[in-house]
């Protein structure tokens, strides 16, 4: 599938998909200044946009790096030692509307959103009708997946008590309107609502039969399975229920055995993926790509925080063996301990030199830990016990006597380590942000509700759009 999947790169290449606005015209990132959704004329022009969108979510910027290592070192789970000056400021949590890594994953997500918009508004498309509705339905699902991305760190609701009154950020649906260049933010609320309404739109427009096997595409089980993430966020239970127990349900995926665990993070398409971002030789991220920061090498700056290390059980595969880092010896864990004491994460985005491991957006064992929650949530503590063991039993570790809040989050910490998760988990759940090992979390203790749970609008989008408002704090 890599090889189609770079010739369809090439042809939006070819379309200039990658052309980014000039900061120097002072256009705001959602103007998305670009002219080409007139070029869009057939079912393969479309597919060449959507390879495009894809493209973008690989990006360093998102889920090449930034998006995922932003949410570990803003918990207790990781920190920078400042090998190469990367993510130290991060780690304190000092970001200003300067910092360059606000800019990127903003401006970067509003791209990808860029691309989704310019399929959803195309008309007149030339081609098999429900090939062009699989095509939209995707493009769909990936406005609101981007836009749930760009709330959960830029939204206001997990400040001062906000809510979904809060702010948080502009929900864009067309290419580049003249007559709207400078959207205001919406509410988180309206973020919500929109987002429900453009997945719900995917998962009316695609269909199973059309479904990509390489899980290098949105499928129906993969809407779904957002779905389901973005309800568990807002906490809408039923909502989370049902899309998960769709995908659960459905008999598609399993959870990836103890011996096999490893081995889904450095071969594509595992069973037990859903949907995950393909990295080929010609747009994989090279050193700046996620196994170059935790990794002891030329970077090797995002370190595991001891007190992660030590809530795994002896014998679980996510927890710690020893390792040397020069061998580059296949991890016997996810987590390996050096001989200077410094944990890295050595098991998950393992390949070196070719850094072209697919990586997962969406694991079926994070559906299963949604639908364990959904169930817990609406009353039925057994099955969610039923469901929430599936996970340690099939890494070597203890499983648990009771369904718990508690219990459900210590297990999404264990399993979705270094994938970035942590962060979300303690801002919708309302905890205060830990700093229990302080020469790796450098942020100290943040309370929950302090500015810091937002990061700060870029000044480069503030200063060209003055109906973007910056966040408290900033």
């Amino acid at each position: 599938m890599k090889k189609n999947f770079k010739i369809l790169l090439l042809a939006a290449l070819s379309l200039g998909m990658f052309s980014s606005c000039s900061d120097e015209d002072l256009d705001p990132t959602l103007a998305q200044d670009k002219s080409i959704e007139t070029s869009i004329n057939t079912t393969n022009d479309l597919q060449a946009i959507l390879v495009g969108a894809y493209d973008r979510l690989s990006s360093t910027s998102a889920y090449g790096r930034d998006y995922i290592i932003l949410g570990e070192v803003f918990s207790a789970n990781a920190g920078s030692n400042g090998n190469s000056n990367r993510f130290v400021t991060e780690s304190q949590m000092s970001l200003t509307e300067n910092s360059g890594i606000s800019n990127s994953l903003w401006s970067q997500f509003y791209s990808v959103i860029g691309s989704a918009n310019i399929i959803i508004n195309a008309e007149g498309i030339e081609g098999d009708q429900a090939t062009i509705d699989h095509i939209v339905g995707q493009a769909y699902a990936i406005r609101a997946l981007a836009h749930f991305d760009l709330l959960q760190y830029f939204g206001q609701h997990n400040v001062n008590g906000g809510g979904e009154s809060a702010l948080g950020v502009p929900y864009v649906t067309t290419f580049r309107d003249n007559d709207a260049l400078f959207p205001s933010r919406n509410t988180v609320g309206e973020v919500k609502s929109m987002a429900y309404a453009d997945i719900d739109m995917a998962a009316s427009l695609m269909s199973a039969d059309l479904n990509d096997g390489s899980k290098e595409y949105i499928t129906t089980f993969a809407v779904d399975a957002i779905n389901a993430r973005m309800a568990n966020y807002f906490g809408d239970w039923q909502r989370s229920l049902t899309a998960s127990q769709s995908v659960v349900s459905s008999g598609a995926f399993s959870v990836a055995s103890s011996d096999n665990f490893l081995s889904t993070f450095s071969a594509d398409g595992g069973s037990n993926v859903i949907f995950e971002i393909a990295f080929t030789d010609i747009d994989n991220p090279g050193i700046n790509g996620l196994t170059n920061i935790y990794q002891q090498g030329s970077y090797g700056d995002v370190i595991v925080a001891p007190n992660l290390a030590a809530v795994y059980d002896d014998g679980d595969v996510r927890g710690v063996t020893e390792y040397v880092p020069t061998d580059r010896a296949p991890a016997q864990t996810v987590i390996g301990l050096d001989a200077d004491g410094t944990y890295r994460n050595i098991g998950k985005y393992p390949s070196f030199p070719a850094f072209s491991d697919n990586v997962p957006v969406i694991r079926y064992e994070e559906v299963v830990l949604l639908y364990a929650e959904a169930l817990l949530e609406t009353g039925d503590s057994a099955s969610a016990l039923s469901q929430l063991n599936t996970i340690p039993s099939n890494r070597g570790a203890s499983t648990y006597n009771v369904a718990t809040k508690d219990n459900i989050l210590l297990e999404r910490r264990k399993e979705l380590a270094f994938e970035g998760f942590r962060f979300h988990d303690i801002a919708r759940t309302g905890m205060d942000i830990s700093a229990p090992d302080p020469l790796v979390i450098t942020h100290g203790v943040v309370p929950y509700g302090d500015f810091r749970f937002a990061l700060p609008i870029p000044a480069a989008e503030t200063g060209a759009n003055a109906n973007v408002v910056q966040n408290t704090g900033y």
